[in-house]
């Protein structure tokens, strides 16, 4: 970011470099859904509110569209990163489970009523389909990894397994974005359900194959 200088010393409007100015207009974005619903967003009324040209705004998202996606894509690259620091940090693999629900859970409260009200615009949802299916195949694949160097279940358990349990964060998140659950709660409750799901498969397995 930079000051402009005019005649005399004196500092004029500040510029800002590209990369602020496209997270300027995506906060101004934010607010007004978190405020006024996202039905009241639009790139012009959005350019009056920060004080920019209508031109300048069109530079950065060619569409309401495209705004909307770009922002819940940071929403989500945002999550995606913190949730990797997440599970690097986890000694365990309860340590996994409870840092990245944890971190989920804490995303909702927060930012739920964010993302919600922009996942509920059909356009916006059809535009990060492909994304979002990428990005739940590849947290499949990470969850299976760990599920099976834990647990010596099947390839084809674990996948079902994971398949079957990764709703229940996202049906905890839901409530905690709701003021039904505490974050803790919640915390401790997919922690319970997911290990011991896990550890009833698994024995249900070890015996299947003791008994063959």
């Amino acid at each position: 970011m930079r000051t402009a200088q005019v005649r005399g010393g004196r500092s004029a409007r500040t510029r800002l470099t590209p990369e602020a100015r496209r997270d300027q207009i995506l906060d101004a974005a934010a607010r007004t859904i978190l405020h006024d619903g996202l039905s009241a967003v639009g790139l012009e009324q959005l350019a009056r509110d920060i004080g920019i040209s209508k031109a300048l705004a069109y530079t950065y998202f060619r569409s309401r569209d495209d705004l909307l996606a770009a922002l819940l894509q940071r929403e989500q690259r945002d999550l995606r990163a913190r949730g990797m620091r997440a599970a690097l940090q986890a000694k365990s693999f309860t340590g996994l489970i409870r840092n990245t629900t944890r971190l989920w859970l804490e995303q909702s409260r927060d930012r739920g009523a964010l993302v919600e009200a922009l996942l509920s615009d059909p356009s916006v949802a059809r535009l990060m389909a492909a994304e979002n299916r990428a990005e739940q195949e590849r947290t499949v694949r990470f969850l299976v990894r760990a599920v099976r160097r834990r647990y010596a279940l099947p390839l084809e358990a674990s996948i079902a397994a994971v398949r079957l349990l990764m709703p229940v964060t996202g049906e905890a998140g839901k409530a905690v974005s709701e003021g039904v659950l505490t974050v803790d709660d919640a915390e401790d409750l997919c922690l319970l359900l997911i290990t011991g799901a896990l550890a009833r498969l698994a024995a249900a397995h070890r015996q299947q194959r003791s008994s063959s």
